[in-house]
């Protein structure tokens, strides 16, 4: 034994056999381990205990009342849609993505319209689609540069929105230069005679009106023949091609002035002289003819014939009077 009351036994191999015989170090370890392993594996098992928790105390506290407000949410939203309550709400205020939009300070409440000339503001908003229930961020820039483009009367067109509320659209107009009346129907054309719009208000009537098959395409004779008029120009108020060939013009106080097919702006200019030696447009005329080089063939009201033939009946005979 030791000083500290341990036996001492030797490290080397002891005798042969018997309990007692003695292992190497890591022969000892090797025995100890599986002993470990077998009392862990032969320990019956059973189960752990746990303790019971009601089912209300695992639940969110407020989900009954949470889920219930749902239901009635849900069923108050189909009988809403179902009786088009809710189309008829959207329609004046927008779908819920404009509500939301406008709520977080996105409607649109600014707006610029650069270029705008023949159209109105208010068409070319509506144009756009755009109205006081849109919000920005879901009002597309580019479907509402096309739908404007599809307007006649715009040659272009750009839309760019500046967060958080404003809207700038630049406009090009074509430029009208005349007005088509052709089968009933009145249209604004450009100068090459392609038609613009059809006309539903006052604001072009100050135009050149041509009429009659065609007569768009030859606007720019019409229009030379305004310039020939001198001082009668604005008391021709239409121009009407007949069988595409010749005009015949229409003045402020109803006369037609029928021009040949040549030379017409000669026989213009012989109505400005005959007009200003005699006011032929002031008599009681119908129609004025220039078709000839040589005359011209008037042509007066029934109440100016009548006259005539009333005056020509009072007029004393010439010559030997009659016997009696």
């Amino acid at each position: 034994m030791d000083g500290g009351g341990r036996l001492l036994r030797s490290l080397t191999a002891g005798p042969a056999g018997g309990d007692g015989a003695w292992r190497k170090p890591f022969t000892t370890l090797n025995l100890s381990v599986s002993e470990a392993c077998l009392r862990l594996f032969s320990t019956p098992w059973r189960p752990r205990r746990s303790v019971a928790v009601p089912l209300g105390r695992r639940l969110p506290r407020f989900l009954g009342t949470g889920l219930a407000l749902g239901f009635l949410t849900l069923v108050t939203g189909v009988g809403l849609s179902v009786g088009g309550h809710l189309e008829a709400y959207y329609g004046p205020h927008g779908g819920p993505h404009h509500l939301i939009g406008r709520a977080f300070g996105f409607g649109v409440e600014r707006i610029t319209i650069a270029g705008i000339d023949k159209l109105r503001v208010s068409e070319v908003l509506e144009a756009a689609g755009v109205a006081p229930e849109v919000a920005l961020p879901f009002l597309s820039a580019a479907d509402a540069r096309q739908r404007l483009e599809a307007v006649p009367l715009v040659k272009s067109a750009s839309v760019r929105k500046l967060y958080p509320d404003e809207l700038i659209i630049t406009l090009t107009e074509r430029e009208p230069h005349a007005l088509w009346q052709h089968d009933g129907e009145l249209y604004v054309i450009a100068a090459d005679g392609t038609v613009i719009d059809q006309v539903e208000d006052g604001r072009f009537a100050h135009l050149p009106h041509v009429v009659g098959e065609e007569a768009n395409r030859a606007v720019k004779d019409y229009l030379a023949l305004l310039d020939a008029a001198g001082p009668l120009k604005n008391r021709i108020r239409a121009g009407s091609l007949v069988a595409g060939r010749r005009w015949t013009l229409k003045t402020d106080n109803g006369i037609d002035v029928r021009l040949p097919e040549l030379g017409a702006r000669a026989a213009l200019q012989r109505l400005v002289k005959l007009h200003a030696e005699h006011e032929i447009l002031e008599k009681d005329v119908i129609a004025i003819d220039l078709r000839m080089p040589d005359r011209v063939v008037v042509r007066i009201t029934e109440e100016a014939m009548a006259a005539r033939l009333e005056a020509l009946k009072k007029k004393p005979l010439r010559g030997k009077g009659v016997e009696t």
